[in-house]
C-alpha cells in the first residue's frame, strides 16, 4: 500500500512537470501542443483525485498510465517538444506504487508506446526527438531509482494502518448515514425489492436469496409457500447462483423462474397456475429496473458482514484477555489458599479457608464458562441447531443438569447476523437456567424454516424472579432480539419453571404447522 507521503511526492512531480511543459507551450503559442497539455493534465488530475479520495480501484495502473503518457507524448511532440518531459513521471509513479520491477515495466511500456506511435503517426523521428525521448526516459529512470529508497521505507507494514483506514471509512459511513432513507435492514430492503418485482410479474410467491458460502439463504418472501414450491424456488435460484455471473442470469422452467438481480441477490418465484407458461418473462429488463434496489440490498449485506466480523473479533479479544488475565489471577489465588489451608491456625480458620477455596473454584468455573461462551460462534458449516446443541452439551457436562435439545431444521440457512443473535439469546437463556433457576431439567427446542425461526428454552426451576441489581441478562436478550426484529417472550410456566421463547417471522402469513422434530438429543 502506498503511503500518503509517496502520493505527495508523485503529485508534486506531476505538478512541476506540467509547469515545465506548459511554460514553453504558452510562451511560444503552440496551440496544437495545448491540446496535449490539457489531455495530460486531465489524466494526472484524475490520478491525483482517486488517490486523494482513496478510490484506488479507479486509478490507472502504472503500466496503463505509462502507455497513456506515451500516446500523448507521441501525438504532441511534433508541435510541442516540451511534452516529452512528461516521460519522467510514469516511472516515478510505478516505483511508488509497486517498486522497481513495476518501474522497469513502465519504462519499457512508455518507451515502446512513444516510439512506435510516433513512427506510425508522423512516419519519422528526428534525431533531436530521439535524444529528447532518451534523455527524459533516463531522467525518469534515475529519479525513480533514487526515490525507490524512500518509497520502500514508506511501504514497510504499519500495524496501525488498518485502524487508520477503518477510521476514515467509518467517518464516511457516519456522514452518509443520514442519507440512507431506507436504512440498512436486509429483510426490509429485500421485501421492498420483492414488492417491485411483484408489481411487474404476476406470481403466487416470490423469494429473495443471498449467498452464504456455497449455498443460498432466503432473506424475504411475499407468501408462505408450500414445502414443494419452496424447494422448487430454491433449486431454480441455485441454478442461477452456481452458474456464475455472466453465464446464466435467469432461468425459466414450467411455472418457476429465477433471475439474478446482482452478484449478491437472486430472486425466484412461481407463476400463477392459470398463467400462460409459454409466454417468456422479461426477466432481463426487470433485473435492469431493479438496479437501484439491488444497490441498497448489497450495501445492507456488506454492513451486516462488517458488523458480524467486528463483533466476532471483539468477542475473541475479550476471551483471550479473560483467559490469560482474570482466570489465571484467580487460579493463582486458589494455590495460595491451598498453601494456607495445609497449615491452618485453628479449626475456624480451616473452615473459612475451605469455604473460600470452594468459592474461588466456582468463580474460576464461571470465568471459564464465560470464555467458552465468548469463543463459541456459528460457522459456515455448522447450523444454528448444531451450535446450540454444542453449548447445551458443555453446560450439561459442567453443571450436571440434563439438557434436552430437539432440533427441527430445514437445510436452508438463516442470515448470518440473525443466526448469531438467536444463538446468543439461546445461550444466555440456558446459562440463566443453569446458574439461577435451580432447575433439575432444561428443555430446548429449535425450529428453523428460513427465513423464519423459533427457539424455546423451558426449565423446571423457580420461575421468574425479581431482577438483581447486577443482572443484565434479560435486558441483553431483548436488545439482541430487537436488532434482528425478533419477538422475545419470557413467562412463568403453569406448574413451575420458566419459558423463554424468541421467534423471527418475515412480514407475511404465518409459517403454519410445524412437522415432527427431525432429531432429539439428550444431554
Amino acid at each position: 500500500m502506498v503511503s500518503s507521503q509517496s502520493y505527495a511526492v508523485v503529485g508534486a512531480a506531476r505538478f512541476f512537470a506540467l509547469l515545465a511543459i506548459g511554460g514553453p507551450i504558452l510562451w511560444f503559442h503552440q496551440e496544437e501542443g495545448l491540446f496535449a497539455l490539457l489531455a495530460l493534465s486531465f489524466v494526472w488530475i484524475f490520478q491525483g483525485v482517486t488517490a486523494t479520495r482513496r478510490e484506488l480501484r479507479l486509478s490507472l495502473s502504472p503500466a496503463t498510465e505509462a502507455a497513456t503518457v506515451g500516446v500523448i507524448c507521441a501525438l504532441g511532440m511534433e508541435s510541442a517538444p516540451s511534452i516529452l518531459a512528461a516521460l519522467v513521471v510514469p516511472p516515478l509513479y510505478a516505483t511508488a506504487n509497486a517498486g522497481p520491477r513495476t518501474m522497469a515495466r513502465a519504462v519499457i511500456v512508455e518507451s515502446i508506446t512513444v516510439v512506435a506511435l510516433a513512427l506510425m503517426w508522423w512516419e519519422r523521428i528526428t534525431s533531436e526527438q530521439a535524444v529528447s525521448i532518451f534523455t527524459w526516459v533516463m531522467a525518469g529512470l534515475g529519479l525513480s531509482l533514487i526515490a525507490s529508497v524512500t518509497f520502500s521505507s514508506d511501504r514497510l507494514p504499519d500495524p496501525l494502518a488498518p485502524y487508520r483506514d477503518a477510521q476514515e471509512h467509518l467517518r464516511q459511513l457516519l456522514a452518509l448515514a443520514g442519507d440512507l432513507s431506507s436504512g440498512l435492514d436486509v429483510a426490509a430492503l429485500g421485501g421492498e425489492l420483492l414488492s417491485v418485482v411483484s408489481d411487474q410479474i404476476p406470481n403466487r410467491g416470490l423469494v429473495l436469496y443471498v449467498p452464504r458460502g456455497d449455498s443460498l439463504t432466503p432473506v424475504a418472501s411475499t407468501l408462505d409457500l408450500e414445502q414443494a414450491d419452496a424447494a422448487a424456488c430454491e433449486t431454480l435460484a441455485g441454478d442461477v447462483h452456481l452458474s456464475g455471473q455472466g453465464r446464466q442470469d435467469h432461468v425459466e422452467i414450467g411455472q418457476g423462474f429465477a433471475f439474478r438481480v446482482s452478484e449478491q441477490v437472486v430472486v425466484a418465484g412461481l407463476r400463477p397456475a392459470s398463467s400462460d407458461t409459454d409466454l417468456p418473462l422479461p426477466l432481463e429488463t426487470i433485473a435492469h429496473d431493479l438496479a437501484d434496489n439491488a444497490v441498497k440490498v448489497d450495501a445492507a449485506l456488506l454492513f451486516a458482514q462488517f458488523r458480524d466480523a467486528a463483533t466476532a473479533d471483539e468477542r475473541n479479544r475479550l476471551a483471550r484477555e479473560m483467559h490469560d488475565g482474570v482466570a489465571q489471577d484467580i487460579a493463582s489465588l486458589g494455590y495460595i489458599i491451598d498453601a494456607l489451608a495445609a497449615r491452618p491456625a485453628d479449626d475456624a480458620q480451616e473452615k473459612a479457608l475451605i469455604m473460600l477455596r470452594d468459592r474461588v473454584s466456582k468463580v474460576v468455573a464461571e470465568v471459564r464458562q464465560s470464555v467458552m461462551n465468548l469463543r463459541t460462534s456459528i460457522g459456515e458449516a455448522e447450523s444454528l441447531g448444531a451450535a446450540i446443541s454444542n453449548v447445551a452439551r458443555h453446560l450439561s457436562e459442567s453443571s450436571g443438569i440434563p439438557i434436552r435439545v430437539r432440533l427441527d431444521e430445514q437445510p436452508a440457512r438463516l442470515r448470518p447476523e440473525v443466526e448469531a443473535e438467536l444463538f446468543r439469546i439461546a445461550q444466555e437463556a440456558m446459562n440463566n437456567a443453569v446458574k439461577h433457576a435451580r432447575a433439575t431439567a432444561i428443555d430446548v427446542r429449535c425450529q428453523v424454516y428460513a427465513p423464519d425461526a423459533i427457539i424455546t428454552i423451558t426449565d423446571d426451576g423457580v420461575g421468574l424472579q425479581s431482577a438483581r441489581s447486577d443482572s443484565h441478562g434479560l435486558k441483553i436478550m431483548r436488545e439482541r432480539a430487537r436488532l434482528i426484529g425478533a419477538e422475545l417472550v419470557v413467562r412463568d410456566n403453569a406448574s413451575r419453571g420458566l419459558t423463554v421463547s424468541v421467534s423471527v417471522k418475515t412480514q407475511r402469513s404465518s409459517v403454519g404447522s410445524s412437522p415432527t422434530p427431525t432429531s432429539t438429543e439428550e444431554m
